[in-house]
Formats: structure tokens, sequence, C-alpha cells
């Protein structure tokens, strides 16, 4: 299958890669040449995983847009939910029929980008997906190297428009075959892991943060009382989902700690003991607190008000967050509000889902 890779990210050369590999004529997109010259150069990406380090042929490494989109039946965007406004505009002029866009995770991106590349003229007929978590941990080793401590085998995902579903899922089973449904673009937004982990972490590890050259947050920064905090945000979003209609399974994060049911499975050791996670991290830029809390978190609390289910954790959260920032967060760009969702009845906005704009 030809399948479009869109970034210069962790997550987007460990696609490259491994989708590569996996036999599929794979075409990655950097707006960075300079960046993206090493992998040109080689023609590869060097990737590192369990089964040791090799260089992997990559079919074409461009900065070109429009020949990496080019015949594309997938086009995976695994980059941080604060891209894809620009990259959807990019993607716009080259979009058409029967293509499927994938974006592990969306942040309900799927949405947002579909409208973009639609008030942008395109009215192809495209399936957006999205699911909770990228398919890897990873972090680059190199300009053009990329370590993968583990591979998802469980990726909920959710497709907009939802009657574009079983088309999606066909196609990115092809690519990943742990995708499995779970409904419209919210409830897929709504399984985003990165809005449940990262804010408490960042808020309950604030001093460490600023203190500390390197610190790692899944590891001396993941104690009891985070973990507390963690698991009660994730019951708002449990209830959130429920109340909005979507079943089980919800992928609890206690499963990430306690056992190998979540999406990536047994996989909070591995992530500590790579030290991949030990890192630099900017309390106010990082994007934990730009994607994951101002997006996503916001997104979560709005969808609390929305369906009346209380929300104390996500909304103080915000407001912490806020207060370091300067701003409010209560109503974030990715919040239903925001969006001009808070105001319709729940079978319209089903609608909306389901049929597209």
């Amino acid at each position: 299958m030809k399948i479009a890779v869109l970034g210069g990210g962790h997550g987007c050369y460990a696609a490259a890669a491994d989708l590569s590999e996996a036999g599929h004529d794979v075409r990655l997109w950097r707006r960075d040449v300079r960046a993206l010259q090493p992998v040109i150069d080689a023609g590869g990406i060097t990737l590192k995983d369990a089964q040791g380090s090799r260089d992997v042929p990559i079919a074409l490494a461009s900065a070109d847009i429009g020949k990496v989109l080019s015949g594309a039946e997938l086009i995976v965007v695994p980059l941080p939910a604060t891209a894809q406004a620009d990259v959807a505009a990019a993607m716009a002029p080259h979009l058409v029929d029967g293509q499927v866009v994938f974006l592990p995770p969306g942040t309900f991106g799927s949405y947002v980008m579909a409208r973009i590349v639609r008030e942008a003229g395109n009215r192809a007929d495209v399936a957006w997906a999205e699911t909770g978590t990228l398919p890897y941990l990873a972090r680059k080793h190199g300009d053009r190297e990329v370590n993968v401590t583990i591979r998802a085998i469980r990726l909920p995902t959710g497709v907009y428009p939802l009657r574009q579903e079983a088309h999606a899922i066909e196609v990115l089973r092809r690519a990943y075959p742990a995708v499995h449904p779970c409904g419209n673009a919210l409830s897929g937004a709504l399984m985003n892991a990165g809005p449940i982990i990262h804010p408490p972490l960042m808020v309950m590890n604030a001093a460490p943060l600023q203190h500390f050259e390197r610190w790692d947050i899944h590891n001396e920064g993941t104690q009891r009382a985070v973990r507390d905090v963690t698991d009660r945000l994730d019951q708002e979003r449990m209830a959130v989902r429920e109340a909005l209609g979507y079943g089980a399974p919800h992928y609890p994060l206690a499963d990430h700690y306690n056992n190998d049911r979540w999406m990536y499975g047994d996989a909070h050791k591995q992530l500590v003991k790579s030290g991949d996670w030990r890192e630099n991290i900017d309390l106010y830029s990082h994007r934990y607190i730009a994607e994951d809390t101002e997006l996503g978190l916001s997104l979560l609390a709005s969808a609390a008000r929305y369906v009346g289910v209380q929300a104390p954790i996500a909304h103080g959260l915000l407001a912490i967050v806020g207060g370091f920032l300067g701003r409010d967060l209560l109503r974030g760009p990715r919040s239903l509000e925001a969006l001009g969702l808070a105001e319709l009845p729940p079978q319209e906005l089903g609608g909306r889902l389901s049929n597209g704009d």
C-alpha cells in the first residue's frame, strides 16, 4: 500500500521506518528540508528496537507535500495537535476522494482538519480517523535514527465522518492491525491518553521540572499522590464517554500501570527502563502543556460541561496551568464552545459527526 507519513518528529520517523519495513511503499514529508536531508542522502532511516539496529530504506523523502501525497491510500500524521492546522492547510490542495488520514492521536483533529480542508475549497470525500495514542513509544536518537521502545497492541479509533468507518478501518488495518473501531471522532478523541497522563504529571512535578536540568516524570515523577489524581481524572473521562453513549472498552489508564490490558500492553516498566524520557521539559512550552493541556484537557472539560458530568480535576488542572501561563484555558481552541458545537443538541451533534458538515 502507498502510505504518506507527514512530519519530522519521533512518531513520524518511527512510522516511516516501521511501515516501510513491513513492506509498504512509504513516502515521508517534512517541511524543513535541511532537517530531512540526512534521510534523503541515506535513502532511509535507522530503526532500533528489541531486535537490534538496522537501516530501513524509504521509497521517498521529500519536502514537496504534493509528491508525497500523490497516490497515497493512507496518510499518517503523527504530529502534535498544535501542528494540525498548518498541515491541513498544506494538504488541502492535494487530497482526493477515497484517501484515509490517520491522526495518532488526534485531540479531535479529525474534525478540525477536515473543516480546514473544506474551508479551503476542497470537497474531496476523505475519511479522517484518530486513535488514543501513538502506535509507538519512540524517541529519535539522531538525524535519521529512531528508537522504538514498544509498539501499541490496541488502537481504538474514531472516524469522521462516521459513515466512512468501514472503509477507514479496512485501510488502517492493512497498516496497523491493532486498530479497532470505537465510534465517531469525538469518541476517538476521548480515548486520547495524553490529556490524562501529562497534565497531572506536569502540574504535580512543576518544582522539580524547573529545578533539575533533566527529570523523568514517568519515574520519579509518578508517585502515589500523582497516580491518585491521574486515576480520578481518568474516571471523569470515562464518565463523560458513558454520558455521551460511548461504550466500553474505555481503556482505563490504570491498566497502563497495573497490567497488560492497555493500548501498549505492559509498557510502563519498559518506558522507564529505556531512559529516553529523562529529559528537559519547559513547563511553559512543552507539548504536554501546549497540546495535552491547552487543547486535549480543555476538550475533555468542555465535553463534561456539555453532558453535565462533574469534572473537578479536569477543571482544577486547567485553572492551575492557566495560573502560571497567565490565561484562561477553560474554553481553549479545541473546546466544544470554541468549535461552535456546544450549542448543538446531542442528536444534531451526533448527526454532524456521522455525516459530516
